[in-house]
This record gives C-alpha cells, sequence and structure tokens, in this order.
C-alpha cells in the first residue's frame, strides 16, 4: 500500500488495506453532516493493537507510530484519499527544476499548533536531523539519495539529489521520512521523546494531540488551522484506544463501543464476522508482504559463526525455500487473508513476478523437500541444520504465533532442521534485531510499502546500506537498484525491476512467505460515521511495519 492516509471509502478499492472494522451503533450515530460523532453521539472512536513506539519521525518505522503521525504532521507532499498520486500538502508548487535539483515553494503563512511560524526552516530541518540521527529504527534509508536541502527564503526549499531523474523521490516526501517537524521543539541530533512532543504542541496535520496515554489512549481533536490537501478534518474528535489483544477489540466491536477496529483482528475474527449478519466482509489482494530476515553473519555458516562458509549459508537459505509450504500456512493459519507469495514484489505493482515459485519446490510453488536435501548436500552440509528463529507475537498479530509453529513443523518434519524457536515483545525486537551487528540470526518482518512503486520493495531491501542491517551487499544488485531508480523509459525500468528479482532470488537475502489481502469488515446499517472519517481522520492501512 502506499502512504495514502485513506478513509474509509476508499479502503475496499486500493491495495494494502489491513483489517478494518466498523461496529453497529448502540447510540446515536453521526448524522453524516461530518459532526464528528461517533457510535454513541461522541468522539468517534478507533480501536487498534498496534503499538506505538515513537512519535519522533526519526525514530519509529513502523505502522502503529506511522498512524499517529499521519494525523499530526504535515508533509511537503501528500495523497489524497484514493490516490497514489503525491500532490502539494505544505507545497503550493514542486517540480525538478534539473535533472538533481527539486524545488518545493510553501505556502505562506502556514503555522504550527503552538504558534510557531512553519516555513522552509522546519523542512530543511526535518531532512536534515534524519539523516544525521540515522537512527536504526528509523525511515532514514528511504532517503539514500538525498544529497543536501537547502531554504534560500522563507517559502522555498530545494532537494539537491545524488541521481539526477528519480523517479521515487515525490513519493519519498509522502513516506514515513516525510513528516515535518517543528525546529523549536525537535532535537537536531537525537530522538525527541513523546513528552516533549506532545508538551511543546508540535502538530500541523489535520488533527491535534488533546490527551496522550502511551499505548493505552490517545485523544486527537481538529486543527482549524490545518490548510493542505486534506481539507478540513469531517471529525471534531478522534479517540485511539489500544487493545492488548484483538480478542477484546472484537467484542468491543460487536458491542459498539469502538466505530473502527484497526490493525488487527485475527483471521478467526474474521472468519466468525462473516457470519454476523450486521457486517459485511470485502477481501482483495493487497500490499502487505510477511517475510523471514537472515543475518549473513550469525545465521548457520555465517560470516562471524565458528564455522564460515558462504556456500553452506546458501544452501540452508535455498533448502528452507524449497521446504516451507506457503499455502498450508495461508489457508490453515490466516483462512485466506494472507496469499502465498513467491517474490519480492506482490502482485499487484508493475514489474511483480515470481521467480521463487519457479527456482524453487517442485517448480509450481509447492514444497520440495528431496530438491532441499540435494542442495544441502551438493553444498557439504550433511549434519541436520539448527536453526535460531525469532518471531514477534504483537506486531504482527495474535496469529504469528501459528505462522511460525507451522513454519518450525514444516522445516523439521522434512528432517534437515532443527528449529529453536523464539518470541520477543515488539518494544524489545524492534530494538535487538539490530543492536550489536543483530541478535537474531534469522527472524521474522513484515512490510508495507512506504509509496506505491516496486523499487520500496527493493531498494530498503537490498541495498548495500538497507534497513535490515543484515549484513547483505550484493554490487551487481546494487548497480541495478540505482539504475532503475533514474531510469525514464518505464519499458526499461519494469525489465530491471524484474532482473533484480531474478537475481535476488538465487541469494535469498529475504525469504518472502505470504502476501496480506486486503480485509474490510463494516457495518451495514452505520450511517455517518464512515462520512465523518472519509477525508478525515486518514487511514495507514497497512506501514511499514517493519
Amino acid at each position: 500500500m502506499t502512504k495514502n492516509r485513506f478513509g474509509l471509502k476508499s479502503v475496499i478499492s486500493l491495495a494494502g488495506v489491513s483489517v478494518l472494522a466498523m461496529t453497529a451503533c448502540t447510540g446515536p450515530a453521526g448524522d453524516g453532516e461530518g459532526t464528528g460523532g461517533g457510535a454513541t453521539g461522541g468522539p468517534v472512536v478507533v480501536g487498534t493493537t498496534d503499538k506505538v513506539t515513537f512519535l519522533d519521525p526519526a525514530g519509529s518505522y513502523d505502522n502503529g507510530s506511522f498512524m499517529v503521525m499521519n494525523q499530526i504532521y504535515p508533509f511537503v507532499l501528500n495523497s489524497a484519499p484514493g490516490s497514489a498520486d503525491p500532490k502539494p500538502d505544505l507545497a503550493e508548487s514542486a517540480s525538478f527544476t534539473s535533472p538533481t535539483e527539486y524545488t518545493v515553494k510553501l505556502k505562506s503563512g502556514l503555522k504550527w499548533a503552538n504558534g510557531s511560524e512553519l516555513d522552509s526552516k522546519d523542512v530543511k530541518f526535518s531532512f536534515d536531523r534524519q539523516l544525521k540521527i540515522n537512527d536504526a529504527n528509523g525511515p532514514a534509508t528511504l532517503l539514500g539519495n538525498l544529497e543536501s536541502v537547502a531554504a534560500p527564503d522563507a517559502t522555498t526549499v530545494v532537494f539537491t539529489l545524488k541521481l539526477g531523474n528519480d523517479q521515487t523521490f515525490p513519493q519519498v516526501l509522502t513516506s514515513p521520512a516525510g513528516p515535518i517537524v517543528d525546529d523549536t521543539v525537535f532535537s537536531a541530533d537525537k530522538i525527541t521523546n513523546d513528552e516533549d512532543i506532545i508538551a511543546g504542541k508540535a502538530f500541523a496535520g489535520q488533527f491535534d494531540i488533546d490527551t496522550y496515554k502511551k499505548n493505552e489512549l490517545i485523544s486527537f481533536k481538529k486543527n482549524a488551522d490545518y490548510k493542505g490537501l486534506l481539507g478540513p478534518a469531517k471529525s471534531d474528535a478522534v479517540t485511539m484506544k489500544y487493545f492488548a489483544d484483538s480478542t477484546n477489540m472484537k467484542l468491543e466491536v460487536q458491542k459498539g463501543s469502538i466505530d473502527v477496529a484497526w490493525r488487527s483482528l485475527t483471521a478467526t475474527d474474521i472468519e466468525s464476522l462473516k457470519g454476523d449478519k450486521n457486517v459485511r466482509v470485502d477481501i482483495g489482494p493487497g500490499g502487505e508482504i510477511r517475510y523471514i530476515v537472515f543475518n549473513f553473519d550469525t545465521m548457520p555458516f555465517g560470516a562471524k559463526t565458528a564455522t564460515p562458509d558462504g556456500a553452506k549459508a546458501l544452501a540452508v537459505r535455498q533448502a528452507m525455500a524449497d521446504t516451507i509450504d506457503r499455502k498450508a500456512i495461508a489457508e490453515q493459519v490466516y483462512k485466506g487473508t494472507y496469499l502465498p507469495l513467491y517474490s519480492f514484489v506482490p502482485a499487484g505493482f508493475t514489474g511483480a513476478i515470481e521467480p521463487l515459485k519457479k527456482d524453487y519446490g517442485d517448480g509450481n510453488g509447492a514444497p520440495d523437500v528431496d530438491k532441499a536435501k540435494k542442495t544441502l548436500s551438493d553444498a557439504g552440509v550433511s549434519e541436520t541444520v539448527t536453526l535460531d528463529l525469532q518471531y514477534n507475537p504483537d506486531h504482527y498479530g495474535s496469529s504469528s504465533g501459528d505462522e511460525y509453529a507451522a513454519i518450525k513443523a514444516q522445516l523439521e518434519k522434512s528432517g534437515l532442521f532443527k528449529v529453536n524457536l523464539q518470541s520477543t515483545e515488539w518494544v524489545s525486537y524492534s530494538k535487538q534485531r539490530t543492536d550489536n551487528g543483530g541478535a537474531y540470526p534469522l527472524y521474522q518482518l513484515g512490510w508495507f510499502p512506504d509509496y506505491s512503486d516496486a523499487d520500496n520493495y527493493l531498494t530498503p531491501f537490498f541495498s548495500t546500506d538497507n534497513f535490515l542491517k543484515n549484513h547483505y551487499s550484493n554490487p551487481a544488485i546494487q548497480k541495478m537498484i540505482t539504475e532503475q531508480l533514474t531510469m525514464t523509459d518505464q519499458a526499461k525500468r519494469t525489465k530491471l525491476i524484474e532482473d533484480i528479482q531474478i537475481a535476488e532470488a538465487k541469494d535469498l537475502s529475504t525469504l518472502p512467505l505470504l502476501q496480506g489481502a486486503q480485509v474490510a469488515v463494516s457495518n451495514v446499517d452505520v450511517k455517518g460515521t464512515a462520512d465523518t472519517l472519509d477525508a478525515s481522520f486518514k487511514f495507514r492501512l497497512g506501514v511499514l511495519s517493519k
């Protein structure tokens, strides 16, 4: 999915949408005229299990955090609900004034909620600090082509790029690297804590934060001074309520205590809600992917293990790809709310192909244990391979435990692997995967694209300085990634994107497993709340959850 802040009307028609549910109203619904009423006539209430790590854009790169950022921070460019096209938000205009210069003219008279002037110095400051801080869990890797930012006057910003004709740069400005922050509140060289951001009223999006209890409750109020692309918020107030698990959230959906349930209901929840005559369930292809990351230093036979051997490490990765049954996981664990994924770019994006389907297993998507045995044997691996595999039980939904139990069972049934399965909660997990070179030899991640271009499934993962920090580098793939970024011939660019996937399928620095389906659950009788939320409280349905 793109970074679009989708409203409810548009979620069903666009890729990358996660689970969304709307309740029956036990009290008076909104009147459909944008009064901001929720299920009980008060604020619209949104439920989620997705946690916030940091409100500082430089320190977080995940769905839960970006969901909140989308409401409170402005962007130079943004995307209107139902569109993937970047258009001016803070900007009046934005365009390439030379192959390596992207010039933005800002609207005049912009203000932060604290009364400070919002101008070009804030824009320059926002991108400079992203690059300077370069937090391991932040989105700075998206700015790899940014050389410098200049602010020649109060309303002009000039982005100088390393490589000209960057086909993705306008999209990057709408991404998690793009929120503009107040230079009088945020630190220039370190992550600013949530409390200082709230106290400083450093908001200029459609909403301000009124009250904040991290990962418990956030109360948003309409920002009457917002003059960006999205227009005035229809909701006067929105409450975000956080749940420890999807079971309680589902119950509150059914009781009508919350208006919208957003990330994540389990596949079992969705299956159950399909039988509820008061709700409608829509499912289609989505842009989310789930995959396993290999740490090239610490995986079996990795560069910093007691027995380093690149050929054997590759054979382990390939044998796992031969053995895992994606279709069984999609059907048995996720009941069709995820689909098997045989590539790095999911179906629906220009350039998406399926090289893993042909190269691994039986050549048609099913596993082939005999092929896996031969792959290991040919590389000189005769012993059972022990895999220390880490997964997260809360960030990607409670079904992650079942997903990784299935993966463990499949791998061990082959007789080729012994899997030590461990789990860690997200707040620790997101740090430990990169701390000290990476604590996990193999581990789970998921991804929601930052913008609607196949590059967003390539550059962040397979560039030498990738956000995975998994010590993978292939100069030939890096060269192709760099070339496609600036290629204006779209047919040639698409061919390069295909070639990158084919080459990466041989390296397997990550192992794609599943592509998320788009699921929307809405109450057939609710009136008002959908209109209140549409083009108002925008959903990042589907970050990067990294």
